[in-house]
């Protein structure tokens, strides 16, 4: 599934109009959570919100809009509120807010380079946010999350930056000026994986690796191995010293190895287990491999301490098929068990006191200003 950022930026470069739709908030059970997209054309959809009645009408209301002329309001923004009863044929009980953009080339000249910078903090493992006005057409600008303007010498919109630092996700506020805004922060690719080998096991584990909110850096000799369209979150290193890379990944990198070399997996191991601030390191192989490469990596220095950190055979239990396919869903599932997890350590850690707890109530959005009633 081509995911929404990557549908607009190809979208952009044909000149293909479109509208994007982005979950601003919710009420209840939903189907998908605050800062969700997806991306319409008169003709095609990419990426989801979550499926079902939810998305006909959505496209519905997407189709209406690029129907409709690109220089009126009505035709560039909407904010529908939806709820999903039995109206939808939808069970969940809860109610959507859903923000509609269009993304006009020839209407708006600025949309190309702000996918472009969007794009780049995304490659680079950073978070921002984007501001898009609800009731009016100011620009839609792009900010950091303690609420700098990227573009510094972007008009004051009456967004203050207080709004940006407090806020956790994607939501709906006002400005100064009593205005509906959404404020979506574009979460970035943050878990970087480090794959060696671009054998039939990494192209599988990489295909899955590029449908998840992870940046892959792949990494083998062989030039010629390597597919020639990729997602942007995929970055291609090939180099005849691929044990250099080792140092090159992120602190807290997850590092996977299946080279077409035991030799080479063992150098890797080696490498990869001296640094101190690795995430986790699977090595592809069974017990035998693993008990082979103990005792070549003790006798190299190497201690019972760092063994510990490396991870061989790799896999969640369960799925005990050797074809590509089904080892890199073993293997891409283990992975979404230990983000998941980090994922609870850091919620729990950010957890905040009572009387925040009340404060963070008090912030939320009332009904009516996401209504639009005054």
């Amino acid at each position: 599934m081509t995911n929404w950022l990557a549908a607009l930026k190809d979208l952009h470069s044909t000149a293909i109009p479109a509208v994007l739709v982005t979950v601003a908030t919710i009420q209840g059970s939903t189907p998908r959570e605050a800062g969700a997209r997806m991306v319409f054309t008169a003709d095609g959809q990419y990426d989801t919100i979550g499926g079902g009645h939810l998305e006909w009408r959505a496209a519905q209301i997407a189709r209406d809009m690029l129907a409709a002329d690109a220089t009126v309001f009505a035709g560039i923004r909407k904010f529908e509120r939806i709820a999903l009863g039995p109206s939808l044929g939808q069970c969940c009980g809860g109610v959507v807010f859903l923000a509609f953009e269009r993304i006009e080339p020839h209407v708006d000249t600025r949309a190309g380079s702000m996918l472009t910078e969007l794009e780049h903090h995304w490659r680079n493992g950073v978070d921002v946010w984007r501001a898009v006005a609800l009731e009016s057409d100011d620009p839609t600008l792009l900010y950091e999350l303690e609420g700098e303007a990227c573009d510094l010498s972007a008009p004051d919109n009456g967004l203050d930056a207080e709004q940006f630092r407090h806020a956790g996700n994607t939501h709906v506020t006002q400005d100064r000026y009593g205005r509906r805004w959404l404020l979506d922060r574009c979460r970035a690719h943050q878990p970087q994986v480090v794959l060696f080998g671009a054998g039939h096991v990494g192209a599988a584990i990489v295909r899955v690796l590029a449908t998840l909110p992870c940046r892959v850096l792949w990494v083998d000799e062989r030039e010629d191995m390597f597919p020639a369209d990729l997602p942007m979150q995929v970055t291609v290193e090939a180099t005849d010293v691929p044990n250099a890379v080792v140092d090159m990944a992120e602190p807290g990198a997850y590092f996977l190895v299946m080279t077409h070399s035991h030799a080479l997996d063992q150098q890797l191991s080696e490498r990869i287990l001296k640094r101190a601030d690795i995430g986790w390191y699977g090595l592809i192989g069974s017990q035998t491999k693993r008990k082979q490469f103990e005792h070549r990596l003790l006798d190299r220095g190497i201690t019972q301490e760092q063994l510990n950190k490396m991870t061989c055979p790799i896999g969640i239990p369960g799925i005990y098929g050797k074809e590509p396919a089904s080892i890199a869903l073993a293997v891409v599932a283990q992975l979404l068990q230990l983000w998941e997890l980090q994922a609870l350590r850091v919620v729990k850690a950010q957890q905040p006191s009572q009387s925040d707890r009340t404060d963070t109530f008090k912030a939320r959005p009332p009904t009516h200003m996401l209504d639009g009633r005054s």
